[in-house]
């Protein structure tokens, strides 16, 4: 396709290009361990429902998660208060003193409605204040009434410590002070919190003289921040329950846990709305076991609102619908829009009416696509190639003392530069244009398509000892521009010297001409005894060079 006619117009208008985020890459151990099964899951058809249609990766994504509500045990709640910072609960008792204006000296209670009654003023809610509160909340009571010059002291009764036993299945089962007014939670969380193998979130049971008191549920709290406020008394017990049926959740969801429910309410309805999953997740796949024998099931969210699950499920929300439109960048010379919402199955040529180029900056035979899937599989590339150069590095046998010193020199050096490998990130370059033609190819999520500037120098970079740009000149040929740039180093491999064009065509100089907006990149030499060593490290430092514009040393 001519780039004439790719570009059939453009603007004066002006915007800023927008910054392409390089894709994210995987550890290549993780990718052998996950990669198989990740696939099986996104090829299961979107209705099925056979045990064959669950991915094998949600066990070792889920087996590791936390119980919900665990990170409510880290010792905040338990540390210890003054009693004037201590928040005052139905039950306590307060010394009141007024003068002034208006005279009261007594005891005033908080009722179970977490208020205290004033003489003449009425009820003034107190529950959850701290003292100075409360100070503050009877003068402003007293100012409403029209009632000003008045002297408030309060000062909270009682003041004496509880001592309350905590047992069952906590990390430090013991007997523990604190304050009436502190909450279970506070005793809870000074016994280590709850044990997340075996402890419940859900049964919490608070004893006194051998009879109930109440039960506490951690999630409301967790989830809203509702708490019951109870006063303890001295010689009170907390017993924290066995663990419920428990179902881990992971994937598109905002609450990656493993959670439990209560005895019949263990269904997909019960665990999305804990769960909550992002508008991305249309598909839950369930592992576990019924009957004795594995169980697995792949379904879509409408479906699995509806299914009962069984403790040690493992649920992995998934986001497995194609959506109907694709986004695409623009960046470079450009006038205009930068994004364009497409069809997904539109092509290059489908975007050209909507570009509209820097006509007097743009080279247009320079095009190229940034795709996320290619650099993907550069980086996949690489960590494949660091892998074998390793295994061949840290295996080999010597057969003399002499040799093994020279091994392990080499060794040295293939970790340093593995190191350095591993850093790189490729820009997953598609070259679509070639001798002034562009090739009309399918689009994909993400992709960035750059239109470079024109430029009239040629860059220099790699094992050079000045790196670079310098003006291009018809008449210079390749040692002019590495003199220009200083020469090479000690360190270059001068047989071994990159082209690069601004429309990502990777050439050995050897083979073409130098042009303006060309970059040559000085590959370093290899040092080594070992010719295998050499032909592994040099393929690697083509294979980054091509993918990164980059050379790295050694």
């Amino acid at each position: 396709m001519d780039t004439a006619l790719f570009f059939p117009h453009a603007t004066s208008r002006r915007i800023g290009a927008a910054a392409w985020l390089p894709a994210l890459f995987g550890l290549f151990l993780l990718a052998a361990a996950f990669g198989p099964a990740r696939g099986a899951a996104f090829a299961a058809p979107a209705e099925a429902k056979s045990p064959a249609s669950a991915p094998a990766a949600t066990a070792s994504v889920t087996s590791d998660l936390p119980p919900f509500a665990a990170n409510l045990f880290q010792g905040n709640f338990g540390q210890a208060r003054s009693a004037e910072a201590r928040e005052l609960a139905p039950g306590d008792r307060l010394v009141l003193r007024l003068w002034g204006d208006r005279n009261y000296d007594g005891v005033v209670t908080v009722n179970d409605a977490g208020d205290i009654e004033l003489q003449d003023l009425g009820a003034l809610p107190v529950a959850g204040l701290a003292q100075a509160q409360v100070t503050e909340a009877i003068r402003s009571k007293l100012s409403a009434s029209g009632v000003e010059n008045v002297q408030v002291y309060v000062s909270p009764m009682d003041g004496r410590p509880v001592s309350v036993f905590v047992t069952g299945f906590v990390m430090k089962p013991g007997r523990y002070n604190g304050a009436p007014s502190d909450s279970v939670l506070a005793f809870l969380d000074r016994a280590g919190g709850i044990d997340p193998r075996r402890g419940s979130y859900r049964t919490i049971r608070l004893l006194r003289g051998g009879a109930e008191m109440g039960s506490f549920d951690l999630y409301p709290f967790a989830l809203k921040g509702a708490l019951p406020l109870v006063r303890l008394q001295d010689g009170d017990t907390i017993v924290v329950g066995e663990k419920g049926p428990a179902v881990s959740a992971s994937g598109e969801i905002r609450n990656a846990a493993r959670f439990e429910f209560r005895k019949g309410e263990a269904t997909g309805a019960k665990l999305a709305e804990m769960a909550d999953p992002l508008a991305t997740a249309s598909h839950a796949s369930i592992v576990g076991t019924r009957n004795g024998a594995p169980f697995n099931l792949y379904l879509p969210l409408r479906e699995f609102r509806t299914l009962p699950l069984a403790d040690g499920d493992r649920v992995e929300f998934l986001a497995d619908t194609p959506g109907d439109t694709i986004m695409v960048e623009v960046q470079g010379a450009i006038r205009g829009a930068s994004r364009f919402p497409l069809k997904r199955t539109a092509r290059l040529r489908d975007v050209q009416q909507y570009i509209a180029v820097d006509a007097d900056r743009a080279d247009l035979t320079g095009l190229y696509i940034k795709r996320r899937s290619v650099a993907a599989r550069q980086k996949r590339a690489i960590e494949d190639a660091l892998r074998r150069l390793e295994e061949s590095s840290f295996t080999a046998t010597s057969a003399s003392p002499e040799e093994a010193q020279i091994r392990n020199h080499e060794a040295e050096m293939i970790g340093k530069f593995a190191e350095k490998a591993r850093n790189v990130t490729p820009e997953g370059i598609v070259v679509v244009g070639s001798g002034g033609k562009v090739a009309d190819i399918a689009l994909e999520d993400g992709d960035v398509i750059v239109i470079p500037e024109k430029s009239d120098v040629v860059l220099v970079t790699g094992e050079v000892v000045m790196p670079q740009a310098i003006v291009w000149n018809g008449d210079k040929r390749l040692k002019d521009y590495v003199r220009g740039a200083g020469g090479y180093t000690n360190r270059a491999d001068t047989g071994n010297i990159l082209l690069v064009r601004p429309n990502g065509e990777v050439f050995r100089t050897a083979d073409a001409t130098i042009a303006a907006g060309d970059q040559l990149l000085v590959l370093p030499r290899v040092d080594s005894k070992n010719l295998q060593t050499v032909k592994d490290m040099s393929q690697i430092l083509y294979q980054i060079a091509v993918a990164t514009k980059v050379v790295i040393g050694l």
